[in-house]
């Protein structure tokens, strides 16, 4: 045994005797050996000056400052939201955002809101939106998720409260009479695809019918078109009866908690899904009789809300009419934090219509 493969075996033997905390100690120095034999990175800067020029030049300091001075009412359309519920919202969320270090010079938590409510009302990319507020895009990545988060774990309880006792179905289905005349309508329900990047090694689990990738918004909206319940994240490639069979509100109608009386209400939805005591869908069949036509028009007027809800949504958070360049997760997040946004706007200001909005 020559001398080198000698002294190999000793140190395999010595590193076999040796305690785990020693171990540990041992690969920690040889890393950092390692690490300080590498050429050195030299940064020009830290931050870019342009970035540190934020509070002059940025648009959050410049022009936020003057609609907030001279056009309050354009605010609706740059934010999406009043100015009264944009600063209750920050204030909600600002105790789940603020960190002991803030790594955005001369930024605080009105630039994160800001750069994250004009991500979900334009759909602009974090790389277009950084030179317009000086964020940088990969900074953006990281706040914009925790933001809707924080959206979420604030508002969802508040604003998205499926009905669990008959007296409040009963409600929702005396709206559908007296809305769109068809009794015992409790809530249409239906799927939407939102549209998103194809995550890698995943094949074709978010690649639908339709040709594209998406994840699927599953809901069931009320007369007024706000959101009672939704299940937020099925892959692309579900139907939307796939999606109904595996889905929590199912399972809850046929345990009987949440006070919906099957025998007397109904939800109302298209051909995808199955003919259920609980579920209406319209006639399929061709030569149909008067009182089969009259029951086909009637139906599809009110499963409309659910149609108008997407279409009101999507034309808020215009996030929502583009490729998503999220992972799904965080897709799913955004969604569900806009539709958040979304029954907060139907509760507080029914009056303001999308055409406010967008003027």
């Amino acid at each position: 045994m020559n001398a080198a493969r000698r002294r190999r075996l000793l140190q395999q033997v010595a590193l076999m005797e040796m305690e785990e905390e020693e171990k540990d100690l041992l690969f920690a120095n040889h890393y950092l050996n390692r690490r300080a034999l590498r050429p050195g990175r030299n940064r020009r800067y830290w931050v870019k000056p342009w970035i540190y020029r934020r509070e002059q030049l940025g648009q959050y300091d410049t022009l936020m400052r003057e609609l907030r001075e001279e056009d309050p009412e354009a605010i609706i359309n740059y934010m999406r939201l009043p100015m009264e519920l944009y600063d209750e919202v920050l204030a909600r969320i600002t105790p789940s955002i603020t960190k002991q270090d803030n790594k955005i010079p001369g930024g605080g938590k009105p630039l994160i809101q800001d750069c994250t409510m004009q991500h979900l009302a334009s759909g602009d990319s974090y790389s277009s939106i950084k030179w317009a507020f000086r964020v940088p895009s990969n900074t953006m990545s990281m706040f914009v998720p925790e933001v809707c988060q924080s959206i979420i774990d604030e508002y969802a309880a508040e604003v998205i409260a499926c009905p669990t006792t008959p007296a409040e179905w009963k409600e929702i289905a005396n709206e559908f009479l007296r809305r769109w005349n068809f009794p015992h309508v409790c809530g249409a329900l239906d799927g939407k695809h939102v549209a998103c990047k194809c995550t890698p090694n995943t094949g074709s689990t978010y690649h639908n019918y339709e040709g594209f990738f998406s994840i699927v918004l599953m809901a069931l909206v009320d007369a007024d078109n706000k959101f009672i319940w939704l299940d937020v994240g099925p892959d692309g490639a579900a139907s939307d009866a796939q999606i109904y069979n595996e889905c929590e509100l199912k399972d809850v109608l046929q345990n009987k908690t949440i006070g919906f009386l099957i025998l007397s209400n109904f939800f109302v939805a298209d051909n995808a899904f199955q003919l259920r005591t609980d579920m209406m869908k319209p006639f399929p069949f061709r030569n149909k009789t008067v009182e089969e036509r009259i029951f086909n028009y009637r139906l599809p007027k009110a499963r409309r809300v659910m149609e108008n809800a997407f279409g009101i949504l999507a034309q808020r958070f215009q996030i929502l009419l583009s490729t998503m360049q999220h992972t799904p997760d965080n897709v799913r997040i955004i969604v569900q934090a806009s539709v958040c946004l979304h029954n907060l706007m139907r509760t507080r200001y029914p009056n303001i219509n999308i055409n406010q909005v967008d003027r």
